[in-house]
């Protein structure tokens, strides 16, 4: 199995890196990352994948070996990400959302819904019963985004809180399973210069993505795009109910419930790439 492509593309003053596999002759397949991972979070699915897709995974800016840029937002990663489909002279495509990455790519599937053949959901978040208790602090930061409120809602921006991002609330026998060496290179990168200043301005832009929620379910009930669902029950970010709130949405979604974290390809790479392959196949008509 050949490994990923390493490239690095620049878009509109952006430096992105990007991971590419595959024939580009076959569908496209775009993987968005969340926090506060990158394109290394599909390492280990995007060879399984490239069998049956052309995958694009890219580091978002101020991720990975993408560099930050000004004025960060999701709208804005959005338009770079655009700028780099274009470049690849990639039109339609699958999308895989995850964490902030939905954030990203719900922007594309708004703005040009033709465009996406397939989406794939792993712990992302579109509804409000994605967003229990747990985010009060950040809620109340949007609100009133004072200094105080600003420190409060950022408390995770620090070498514990991205370990409890894999490992938070997860079970100790599935939580054994995840390499701290990948939590670690993520603080190493999160501590580079710029990189916490872009983590603080998508905190509060985050509040956009949730302003958007109601075009976001008008998006999915007026196209209704084939979907899959991969779901790590142990998120301790994303309440389970946002599941039931997907099925709502898309009631022909295929979905899967696995005994697994927020960031569900550190425990269950082999599984999901699998189904993401047959999803795949599935809704190109391939065999």
């Amino acid at each position: 199995m050949r490994a990923p492509e390493q490239v690095r593309v620049e878009v509109d003053g952006a430096d992105l890196a990007v991971r590419l596999a595959g024939d580009r002759g076959r569908p496209a397949l775009l993987l968005l990352h969340g926090f506060p991972s990158s394109s290394a979070s599909f390492r280990d699915v995007i060879g399984p994948l490239a069998r049956d897709c052309f995958v694009i995974a890219p580091d978002l800016p101020g991720f990975g070996d993408s560099a930050p840029v000004e004025r960060p937002g999701f709208s804005r990663f959005a338009d770079l990400i655009d700028g780099l489909l274009a470049r690849l002279g990639v039109d339609a495509f699958h999308l895989y959302l995850h964490d902030f990455g939905a954030a990203v790519g719900l922007h594309l599937a708004t703005r040009a819904p033709l465009r996406i053949r397939g989406l794939i959901v792993q712990n992302a978040n579109a509804h409000e019963s994605g967003m229990g208790p747990q985010w009060s602090a950040t809620r109340a930061y949007w609100a009133d985004p004072t200094p105080e409120r600003a420190a409060e809602a950022t408390a995770h921006l620090t070498r514990e809180g991205t370990r409890e991002q894999y490992v938070g609330g997860v079970p100790e026998d599935v939580a054994a399973r995840i390499d701290p060496g990948v939590w670690e290179e993520d603080w190493r990168v999160l501590s580079l210069p710029g990189r916490l200043d872009t983590q603080r301005a998508l905190v509060l832009d985050y509040r956009d993505h949730v302003a958007r929620f109601g075009e976001i379910a008008r998006y999915l009930e007026r196209w209704q795009p084939p979907a899959l669902l991969l779901w790590g029950r142990h998120d301790v970010f994303f309440d389970l109910d946002e599941v039931l709130s997907w099925l709502k949405a898309l009631p022909r979604m295929e979905a899967h419930v696995l005994d697994g974290p927020h960031l569900l390809l550190e425990t269950h790479a082999s599984e999901c790439a699998a189904l993401m392959s047959a999803f795949v196949r599935r809704v190109e008509g391939l065999h």
